[in-house]
């Protein structure tokens, strides 16, 4: 496994997994499969890094501290996922901030990067999981079976194939996509190279399902739109870094 730490050796530190392109089947047709995740079609990525764990509140409050700040979690703990932030603050505010830190573009997934990556990117084929990591959700997830209706700390459950923890359950994620319920059925037989979603749109992506939510929201392929302004304690983001621009 390919990974570089940032932050070293510091409360604030967080690793990157190397995620290896290709090409790969994105959506679904299994019977549990929603009509926005059809019909599946093949999809091209070049590489990126992805985080092994959610954002966590000691890293955002890190990146965000200020007078005027206050963690704006629902669930705290130091090593709980953040949450309750919205996708402007995300976008705007922390990931400005964190650049400034890093000196690195650091961004969030587009959903076919997240998607391929919940898959375990180029061995996802191999091993077809429903979630990411297993076909056994309590394995790799929380969710409302399990969560005692709260978050988790992350990396509690076992990773997937690429060694990425709770891309199945603890919190929905957002993605940078705006969402379209039919995107897929204008996909044509060619595959999709490095696709970003549509140019406008009301919502934005969101991936991988909750504390809150039941098993089929947490299938690797299952996808989900909210409104941008939207902060709640089920949805939470990690970060990805281009390969070209580490």
């Amino acid at each position: 496994m390919k990974s570089f730490s940032e932050f070293e050796n510091t409360p604030m530190a967080f690793t990157m997994i190397y995620v290896q392109g290709g090409i790969f089947e994105m959506g679904s047709n299994d019977k549990e499969a929603f009509d926005n995740e059809k019909p599946v079609h093949k999809v091209q990525l070049s590489s990126f890094w992805m985080g092994q764990f959610l954002v966590t509140q000691q890293l955002w409050d890190v990146v965000m501290s200020g007078p005027d700040w206050v963690n704006p979690a629902y669930f705290k703990g130091d090593n709980r996922p953040i949450e309750t932030v919205d996708y402007a603050t995300i976008v705007t505010r922390f990931l400005p901030r964190l650049h400034a830190l890093t000196k690195r573009y650091y961004r969030l997934p587009t959903e076919a990067e997240w998607e391929y990556a919940a898959q375990g990117g180029v061995y996802g084929e191999k091993y077809p999981f429903i979630y990411a990591g297993s076909n056994k959700l309590e394995e790799v997830g929380w969710y409302d079976v399990n969560s005692h209706e709260e978050t988790k700390d992350v990396g509690l459950k076992t990773p997937n194939l690429l060694g990425l923890y709770d891309m199945s359950g603890n919190l929905w994620e957002w993605c940078s996509d705006w969402y379209a319920y039919a995107a897929y059925s204008r996909t044509t037989g060619r595959a999709v190279v490095n696709p970003t979603g549509a140019a406008t749109g009301s919502l934005r992506v969101r991936r991988g399902g909750s504390w809150n939510g039941y098993a089929r929201l947490c299938r690797s392929s299952d996808r989900y739109g909210g409104p941008p302004e939207d902060r709640d304690s089920y949805l939470g983001f990690r970060l990805v870094l281009s390969s070209s621009v580490q």
